[in-house]
C-alpha cells in the first residue's frame, strides 16, 4: 500500500513502524510547518528536515518515504523568493517527487501569488504538485484554485487534495488526480467508498493526511479492508492504495 499524503515530521518513530507492519510500504510526506513562521531560514530548515533526517527515520522501520516540498498556504513568508530559487533546484537535482503541499486555504492576494509563482515553476518544468483545499469554505475556495490551475499550469500534472463528496463534482471531469482524505473529522470510510461507488477508482488515491492534528496513521490500510470486506475487485482497490500513485509520481 501507499500512503499519497502525510505530514511524516508530525509521526512517531513507532508510528513509522506501525505503518510499514499494517502493509504500507511507500508514503510521501508533504511540507506543512503547524505554526507561524519568522523567515526562510525556517522553512528551509523544515524541508531539509523532511528530506533527510525523516527519511532515514522511516527507511528504519521499513517505509519508503517520498518527498513533496512547497510553500504552504499557512507558510507564506516575505522572502519567500529564496524558497522558490530553493524549490527549483530541489527539481533538479532529483531530490522531491512532486511541489507540496500548495494551495489556498483562506483565499488571499498572498496565497494567490505565491500559488500561482509555484504552479508556473511546476508547469516550467513539468513537474507533478499537490494542492491543497481547505476544511473551512472548501467548495467557494475549490473554485478559485480552479480558477488559478487552469490558468497556469496543464492539469495532468495536479494532485487536488482532501477531495469530499460535497466538492468532488466540481473537479470530476477535469484530468486531476484526487486525493481521498480518509481522516477523523475529515471523511470517514463510509464516505471514501461513496466516492468509489459514485465515481469509480481511476484517477483518485487513498491518502491519511496525518499531521499534528487528529489523526489515524492507519485509515489508509483500514480502507481497504473495509473494501475487501466488501468484496471489491482487488485491481478496483490497487488502484486507490498504490497503483494511480505510483503511476502519477513516477515511482518505481
Amino acid at each position: 500500500m501507499l500512503d499519497s499524503h502525510l505530514h511524516a515530521d508530525s509521526r512517531s518513530f513507532e508510528d513509522y513502524r506501525a505503518m510499514a507492519v499494517s502493509g504500507i510500504s511507500i508514503a510521501i510526506t508533504c511540507a506543512y510547518y503547524p505554526y507561524k513562521l519568522t523567515n526562510s531560514t525556517s522553512l528551509l530548515d523544515h524541508f531539509n528536515r523532511i528530506k533527510d533526517f525523516e527519511t532515514e527515520r522511516a527507511a528504519k522501520n521499513g517505509l519508503d518515504l517520498k518527498v513533496a516540498l512547497g510553500i504552504h498556504p499557512s507558510n507564506i513568508l516575505n522572502d519567500h523568493d529564496i524558497v522558490l530559487e530553493r524549490i527549483k533546484d530541489l527539481i533538479h537535482n532529483k531530490e522531491i517527487i512532486a511541489i507540496g503541499e500548495i494551495g489556498l486555504d483562506k483565499n488571499t492576494l498572498q496565497e494567490c501569488e505565491i500559488f500561482k509563482k509555484q504552479l508556473e515553476i511546476a508547469d516550467t518544468e513539468n513537474f507533478k504538485v499537490i494542492v491543497h483545499t481547505p476544511r473551512k469554505n472548501k467548495f467557494e475556495t475549490l473554485k478559485r484554485i480552479k480558477e488559478i490551475l487552469l490558468e497556469n499550469i496543464n492539469p495532468k500534472l495536479v494532485t487536488i487534495d482532501h477531495i469530499n463528496l460535497n466538492v468532488i463534482d466540481e473537479v470530476i471531469d477535469e484530468k486531476y488526480q484526487l486525493g481521498i482524505t480518509v481522516q477523523p473529522e475529515k471523511m470517514e470510510i463510509d464516505e471514501a467508498i461513496a466516492i468509489f461507488d459514485n465515481y469509480g477508482f481511476d484517477n483518485k488515491m487513498l491518502n491519511s493526511d496525518v499531521s499534528y492534528m487528529r489523526s489515524d496513521i492507519l485509515s489508509v490500510p483500514k480502507t481497504v479492508n473495509e473494501l475487501k470486506i466488501r468484496e471489491y475487485n482487488e485491481k478496483d482497490i490497487a488502484k486507490v492504495s498504490y497503483q494511480n500513485a505510483m503511476n502519477f509520481y513516477g515511482i518505481k
